[in-house]
């Protein structure tokens, strides 16, 4: 009777971002298969990590909900780096030679320039119903083309479709610049730096990450609060955060 062949299970370290060395990390948080988290110092620094074993499928839904359960978590009380979901390295070795020790100035840098700030995330829409009706409130032309072409048969091909088509997105997009500008004008004095995101869909307006200083927030927030009750029959704002600072950290080589 032969012995059961035992597995042999590689495993490596997963990376969630680098903070200063001297961060308390909290005892109750978990990460990937709910590990504990820990650091892998080098000098001033280190790398937030947990191990992780290499022969599963990867990408899961639940590994991208403790990804950012630790990373969002951890920005929410310290300066931290992100990395970028997925990011592993072979053991606890080459987290020090090839990523802190190979970035540590660049890091320091980062840190630094995101101490006593956060990332929020501004998302503005619009009522389309109420936009479109102001579209063809103000363009004789396209309420005109509208009109002609209010009764024909779904899905016919017609020029004057066409035409429609092309003037309400026109007309749509020199609404998004301005109304974008309107925005902007509220979120800018509050705020140290700023990350537009392109935008989607008909309805959206605006997209825009934004770096403030954790002592604005409530100010910013106060600003946005009494702009969205003045537009808000045709534009819903969602102010999102802290998160972590993904926007604003460049293009970090990550393993």
């Amino acid at each position: 009777m032969t012995s059961p062949q035992e597995t042999h299970i590689d495993t490596g370290c997963y990376v969630y971002g680098v903070v200063a060395a001297n961060t308390q990390l909290p005892k109750s948080l978990r990460g990937l298969d709910d590990e504990p988290v820990e650091l892998v110092r080098y000098g001033d620094i280190a790398a937030v990590v947990t191990p992780m074993a290499l022969n599963r499928p990867p990408g899961r839904r639940a590994e991208l909900v403790a990804h950012s359960t630790v990373v969002d978590g951890l920005a929410a009380t310290c300066p931290i780096v992100p990395a970028q979901f997925g990011s592993v390295m072979a053991d606890q070795e080459s987290v020090v030679h090839d990523l802190l020790a190979a970035g540590h100035r660049h890091f320091r840098d980062l840190l630094d320039d995101l101490t006593g700030r956060c990332q929020l995330n501004l998302r503005a829409s619009y009522v389309e119903e109420q936009v479109l009706a102001e579209v063809v409130r103000d363009r004789p032309d396209i309420a005109e083309l509208r009109r002609r072409t209010r009764d024909l048969p779904p899905g016919v091909v017609h020029p004057d479709l066409v035409r429609l088509g092309e003037l309400v997105a026109r007309a749509m997009e020199d609404k998004r610049v301005l109304d974008g500008q309107q925005v902007l004008a509220v979120v800018e004095p509050h705020v140290i730096d700023q990350v537009r995101r392109p935008d989607r869909g008909v309805d959206q307006l605006l997209d825009v990450a934004l770096l403030v200083a954790n002592d604005e927030v409530a100010t910013l927030e106060a600003e946005l609060e009494a702009f969205a009750e003045a537009v808000h029959d045709r534009i819903r704002l969602r102010l999102a955060g802290p998160t972590a600072p993904y926007d604003f950290v460049g293009d970090v080589a990550w393993a």
